[in-house]
């Protein structure tokens, strides 16, 4: 018989080398290559190592339950949700993503969908999302292809605590000294469109059919779901909120659906197992009740419902 997985599963990280990225990672990641340029750490990617023993993609296809109501038979194998930890040194380059109709069709992946929460931001720490005024596809196309496209992004300075939402076919940048908690759909269908002179492929004809050329406002509104809990956004894919619990948290058993977590400040025991700042989790369908101990510690959460759960509790 098999074991029931329905206690949380560590996700263990991925770190990929950006021109980017970061030598250092600060407090998160003591074991990160120091020789390398660290731009991106994935967590929820098929090919992930988890504390399961498996890989998150063949743990998935052999136990697709623990997704719960989000497993999707057309993706097999696929945590719809994409988890990452991004830190810059330089611009990113300009880009932009499909939509789900349009990935299918193209590359028969989901499309891309991401939210950005801010977890530190050093000057000038700035983000583009979206034009600063509508532009015609002659002009954009142009523009790229000149690199006049820089300006003519809507570049704002943003702050610790921000959260950015970046739907798919909004042409963004990300700046330079910035670090970022990321929840996308799992897809990494990129459209680079501008990349300040590097020596890396453009896709100027798919990234011009699926660019919204306008104005976008980026900027989420927090709601205060207690005063421990926030909601950070809302949209079809996901949701995102922010735990600062006094005290320790109860997650309730029987979630229809699973649920991602990174720590992001502080550290304590999950289920008895010790985590610290920079590790994730998941947290599977159909789980049993779970005690997180870590009074003062951070966490971003993202899961997939049309309201906030309601298993998420604070124990006395």
């Amino acid at each position: 018989m098999k074991r029931a997985i329905n206690q949380p599963i560590q996700l263990l990280p991925i770190f990929r080398e950006r021109v980017w990225g970061r030598e250092k990672l600060g407090l998160y990641f003591s074991n990160a290559p120091d020789t390398k340029r660290i731009g991106e750490v994935w967590f929820s990617f098929e090919e992930n190592p988890t504390s399961e023993g498996r890989r998150l993609g063949e743990l998935i296809r052999d136990e697709p339950q623990i997704l719960g109501s989000a497993n999707d038979p057309k993706h097999p194998g696929i945590c719809p949700l994409l988890l990452k930890l991004l830190f810059t040194t330089e611009r990113l380059s300009v880009q932009v993503h499909p939509d789900d109709e349009y990935a299918e069709q193209h590359h028969q992946s989901l499309g891309k969908t991401e939210a950005w929460y801010v977890l530190d931001s050093q000057p000038p720490g700035e983000v583009a999302v979206g034009f600063r005024e509508t532009l015609t596809a002659e002009r954009f196309k142009g523009a790229a292809q000149s690199g006049e496209i820089e300006q003519l992004l809507d570049w704002r300075a943003v702050q610790a605590g921000e959260v950015i939402f970046v739907p798919a076919g909004t042409v963004h940048a990300i700046g330079a000294g910035l670090t970022i908690c990321e929840i996308q759909e799992n897809s990494d269908i990129t459209y680079r469109l501008y990349d300040y002179g590097r020596p890396r492929e453009l896709h100027l004809e798919h990234g011009t059919q699926v660019s919204d050329l306008g104005p976008h406002e980026f900027r989420a509104e927090r709601v205060a779901l207690n005063d421990w809990r926030d909601q950070l956004l809302e949209c079809p894919y996901f949701r995102i909120e922010r735990l600062r619990p006094e005290r320790s948290i109860r997650i309730e058993g029987g979630l229809p659906y699973y649920m991602l977590l990174v720590c992001t400040r502080g550290f304590g025991t999950i289920a008895e197992q010790p985590f610290a700042a920079g590790q994730a989790w998941l947290i599977p369908a159909h789980n049993a009740a779970i005690e997180v101990h870590g009074p003062g510690s951070e966490w971003i959460v993202t899961y997939t419902s049309e309201q906030p759960t309601s298993a998420l509790q604070e124990s006395a």
